[in-house]
């Protein structure tokens, strides 16, 4: 059994494409070409060098000594907090910028929650001179104002999301609608793991290079290339999809997926949606989703911007129905409290959405002898104002 995608674009039971016919083109030109195209020895070439010498790859495997001593077990932080803008996010935009050019589109659009992804997709869009535009909700515009000034001083438009929760959920409805009306030009970078495939796929191929380097990284530190456990936070879930993409299909490797409780799974403000979702459709794919009883999609709440989403990836919630990966949900108290302790204790303050993986360790019990890789998807220079208020710092 694979937890890959198929050759029809689902992860077992979820994925596929479920869209308007004014879509069909788009997804279908791209689904008929992104495999053949990212296979070109030109466009390798062009990706790794961009990743090489513009996002500063490989990142670090950092082994945490400190966390490591409390917790009797050897915890190794994959650094992508330290790629140019900041998190995972830049792998994916770049690897689709390329492919959009191939394309021979003009204009980029964009949805992004805590503004990472659209950072990313304005930086590379500087980069290749394209027009760029970013789809961002009203409520995150204003939680997430330093990534939102970045944007612009990268030369992208923002657009308010004005209905709905005012949050990522509303920002991607308002992309796609952009994108019905402009099918030509317009290339649509999704940010996660999310959308009709071959969005999925497509986005957790190019950050596959974080399992990649974590292999090659733990062969030269441990002498084995696979750590007994991958833990990473789950939004759309793209960070994660990068961390487990190379140990998908080796169960010696345990999968642990961490997402937002909120304010407590039970309590109505909470987006831990292996907990609380059910099958339905979202954005173009089957999924687990958050729902009411009579299928409308029910508002996700957490403290972390990029990680207040109805649904999860459909890779993801393959994982999770196949007992693949194991979940867990965190509330807002335990990922902020994390995200004071690593930064006491490793010197690293982490993104909000970063911190939720570090509770795990609070939860699970592991043996001294275990490997245990957590990814460090993104750093704390977002959330400043957010932990500022949290802790009355």
């Amino acid at each position: 059994m694979s937890y890959h995608v198929n050759e029809k674009g689902y992860y077992g039971e979820f994925g596929g494409a479920y869209i308007p016919e004014m879509l069909y083109p788009n997804v279908e030109e791209l689904r008929q070409n992104y495999l053949k195209i990212t296979a070109e020895p030109s466009f390798q070439e062009e990706f790794d060098a961009l990743l090489k010498d513009y996002v500063g790859r490989p990142t670090p495997l950092y082994f945490a000594e400190r966390l490591s001593a409390e917790y009797n077990t050897k915890i190794y932080l994959k650094r992508e907090d330290l790629c140019h803008t900041g998190a995972h996010k830049v792998n994916n935009t770049i690897g689709q910028i390329l492919l959009a050019k191939r394309l021979g589109k003009t204009r980029i659009i964009a949805e992004t929650g805590a503004g990472q992804h659209g950072v990313a997709t304005a930086t590379v869009c500087a980069l290749m001179g394209l027009q760029c535009i970013v789809y961002m909700g009203e409520i995150d515009i204003k939680r997430q104002a330093p990534n939102v000034a970045r944007m612009k001083m990268l030369g992208a438009e923002v657009r308010p999301a004005l209905s709905g929760s005012r949050t990522l959920k509303d920002a991607t409805n308002e992309a796609i609608r952009d994108w019905i009306n402009n099918p030509v030009d317009t290339y649509y970078i999704i940010g996660s793991v999310v959308g009709p495939h071959p969005y999925p796929d497509m986005v957790a191929r190019f950050q596959s290079v974080t399992s990649k380097e974590i292999k090659e990284q733990l062969l030269e530190k441990e002498g084995n290339e696979n750590p007994d456990y991958v833990i990473a936070c789950v939004g759309g879930g793209s960070n994660a999809a990068g961390a487990y993409y190379h140990f998908l299909d080796d169960e010696s490797v345990k999968i642990i997926a961490v997402e937002a409780a909120g304010l407590g799974v039970d309590s109505g403000e909470s987006a831990a949606t292996s907990a609380l979702g059910k099958v339905g459709v979202i954005h173009g794919s089957k999924t687990l989703l958050m729902q009411s009883l009579d299928g409308q999609i029910t508002e996700p709440y957490s403290i972390s911007a990029g990680l207040d989403y109805p649904g999860v990836g459909p890779m993801h919630a393959n994982l999770f129905a196949t007992g693949r990966a194991e979940f867990i949900s965190i509330t807002d108290e335990q990922a902020m409290n994390w995200g004071l302790k690593l930064s006491k204790m490793e010197g690293l303050i982490p993104a909000i959405e970063s911190a939720h993986a570090f509770a795990v360790l609070d939860q699970k019990q592991f043996k001294p002898t275990d490997v245990v890789v957590i990814n460090l998807s993104g750093r704390g220079d977002k959330d400043l104002n957010t932990y500022i208020d949290y802790f009355k710092l």
